[in-house]
């Protein structure tokens, strides 16, 4: 039997994910006041710090959208608490998007909360479950991008400036990804509630191949240049230049020394 004492601690907010955030929040305040030697670190921390945040968050989305949807097991399963831990696949939810973004700079979806969806009803529930995690991105994108499109940049510091360029990048490609029509990705969950069952049997058997797919595609050197180029399109929309962008992950990769943007900061 569910109390009222079981759901409350269903619902309470993970140790894990408040240490996660004040990781973000003392590496934030780093780059905002360090311009010595230590920015790309601080960078780096705080950059994948905020982006496991938004994957928290993304896979959150699911769950409560899941939750009022009529899946109340997401409270068991420890889904609603945003611990990271939780997840049905942790290594594919938060390990392999940090691996990507450390490795490629762009924001790949990782994997998702397990949803009974036999406990829901209605297609129009189902499309918004799986729009929800997505939808957390594009909000982050958002709040990231704030002080570009609002123009409210004075006084904010070059290498702050660039990270949340950088991070406004990944959440911008997580949106993106994600919401493609690809078997095993949030997009093709908005719309397969309502195609026909033959053609669901038919798709399900490639839906754990969906990622890899994407992934492998955008190692094709004419598709990348294109992606990246409708993602800095909309980066420009929301008044963050490409420079910006290229300046944050140069700083991000701290590791390599000597990056063009270092000089800019000096200037």
């Amino acid at each position: 039997m569910t109390t009222d004492t079981t759901r409350h601690a269903d619902r309470r907010i993970s140790p894990v994910f408040l240490g996660i955030v004040a990781v973000m929040a003392v590496t934030g305040w780093a780059v905002w006041s360090d311009f010595s030697a230590g920015l790309g670190v601080a960078v780096f921390l705080f950059v994948t710090s905020a982006w496991v945040v938004s994957l928290c968050l993304h896979e959150y989305a699911h769950a409560r959208t899941a939750l009022h949807g009529g899946d109340i097991s997401v409270g068991e399963k420890g889904y609603l608490t945003l611990n990271p831990l939780k997840y049905t696949h942790a290594l594919l939810s938060i390990v392999l998007p940090v691996v990507f973004v450390i490795l490629g700079g762009i924001g790949l979806p990782g994997g998702a909360v397990f949803i009974e969806r036999g406990r829901i009803r209605g297609r129009w529930k189902h499309s918004l479950i799986s729009a929800a995690g997505p939808l957390a991105n594009v909000l982050f994108a958002v709040v990231c991008t704030a002080p570009f499109w609002l123009n409210a940049l004075d006084g904010v510091p070059l290498g702050f400036r660039f990270a949340l360029a950088f991070l406004a990048l990944l959440q911008v490609t997580a949106a993106i990804l994600n919401f493609l029509p690809v078997p095993g990705l949030d997009g093709y969950g908005v719309i397969e509630p309502w195609l026909s069952h033959k053609i669901r049997r038919q798709v399900e058997p490639y839906a754990p191949f969906g990622l890899l797919a994407v992934f492998g595609v955008l190692f094709i050197p004419e598709v990348n240049y294109a992606f990246f180029d409708a993602i800095n399109a909309i980066l420009r929309g929301l008044g963050v230049s490409e420079a910006e962008t290229y300046c944050g992950q140069d700083f991000y990769r701290f590791w390599q020394t000597g990056g063009p943007c270092e000089s800019v900061l000096n200037q």
